[in-house]
């Protein structure tokens, strides 16, 4: 079953500006809904639990719908904000009613049955350890803890260049020292991504938000040939339509 793609939604700037590290929960909070979909997603390797899978996709269309309000509603009025939340918490219910039924605990990774049925374990799996240090930069992340975020991403990286999350990481890492306004270090860490994880599901994720530094950075003429680049490499996809988006609001 496809992953679902969630760009980021803290990385979206509005008007050439980038969006305040405050405003950073909307970001983290769909990246936890993408985490727990996700968790659902590799138990569902029976041709058993189509219909848990349906439903499913249709949480992953609604997430999608999200994207493209947040970054309105991230920088309206109260009213805009409540929404917001009312949207999260709609999902998040949903979701848990997913998880339930899936027999996935919220806090687990890769669980290795759907209630009664047993199911293979995922391929390529993160180990124990692995996990551990992951989900302990990501909390550091949520918690807005970003020095310690940083840190712990490119640690991990650093020990588990191959580990099947490594390119996330990677990613993160560059969120992490986006939401922090280092912008350049986030560039960097962004574009690792693009080069030593080319076929990683982030990658389109990684130009796209290499695109709106660069806009952030007031750097219009090289955010213009980067988002353009994700159009042209990606067509179709959501990463694309997110550029054409952005290059719609760059001013000439």
């Amino acid at each position: 079953m496809k992953r679902l793609l969630l760009l980021g939604a803290s990385s979206w700037v509005l008007g050439g500006c980038a969006v305040s590290p405050e405003n950073d929960p909307v970001q983290i909070r769909l990246s936890d809904l993408d985490q727990r979909v996700q968790r659902i997603e590799r138990v569902l390797t029976n041709q058993s639990l189509l219909d848990l899978a349906q439903r499913i996709d249709r949480v992953q269309s609604d997430l999608r719908g999200i994207r493209g309000e947040v970054e309105v509603l991230q920088n309206s009025n109260e009213g805009g904000k409540n929404q917001t939340r009312n949207l999260y918490g709609d999902l998040e219910k949903r979701l848990a009613a997913l998880e339930t039924l899936g027999g996935v605990s919220p806090g687990s990774v890769g669980a290795g049955s759907v209630g009664s049925v047993p199911v293979a374990p995922p391929v390529g799996a993160a180990s124990g350890g692995e996990q551990a240090s992951y989900d302990a930069a990501f909390t550091a992340l949520k918690a807005s803890d970003y020095p310690k975020a940083i840190a712990g991403f490119r640690s991990f990286v650093s020990a588990y260049p191959s580990s099947p999350l490594a390119s996330n990481a990677q990613y993160w890492l560059g969120e992490a020292h986006y939401v922090n306004r280092e912008y350049q270090n986030a560039i960097t860490a962004f574009q690792r991504v693009t080069t030593d994880w080319p076929e990683s599901r982030k990658a389109p994720d990684a130009l796209v938000k290499i695109g709106f530094t660069q806009a952030a950075l007031n750097r219009t003429g090289d955010a213009r040939i980067t988002l353009e680049d994700v159009v042209r490499r990606y067509p179709g996809t959501e990463a694309a339509q997110l550029a054409a988006d952005r290059l719609k609001r760059l001013p000439r």
